[in-house]
């Protein structure tokens, strides 16, 4: 059995698994924000922002960061693994991935739940 340790012992059912649930929750994410948008045609801030106070919302959109986070790197992961065979060239752009994921991630989360 061939290991891979960038992979971190994941297997391939769980990165497709990964890659399948976090699709869902960002396509109802997605879906959610356009309907809200098209059934408030006279949108202003005040509204907007009293749509993101509500905790629902704010775990909602807390669950479809960590869900792109968690599909991007599965993704960039993969495309990397593939089309990049020099190990020190892909290794370098996977941590250069994993940093930018992690700084929007944290980023996201600041602006989400930020005062």
């Amino acid at each position: 059995m061939v290991t891979n340790i960038t992979n971190l012992g994941r297997s391939g059912l769980s990165d497709w698994l990964i890659q399948r649930v976090s699709a869902v929750i960002l396509a109802l994410y997605t879906v959610f924000i356009v309907a809200y948008l098209l059934f408030n045609p006279g949108l202003d801030y005040v509204t907007w922002s009293s749509l993101f106070a509500q905790t629902w919302m704010r775990i909602f959109s807390l669950l479809a960061f960590i869900s792109l986070a968690a599909h991007a790197w599965v993704g960039l992961w993969t495309v990397t693994t593939d089309y990049l065979k020099s190990t020190p060239v892909r290794l370098g752009a996977q941590v250069v991935i994993i940093l930018a994921v992690f700084v929007f991630l944290v980023w996201g989360i600041t602006v989400l739940w930020g005062a």
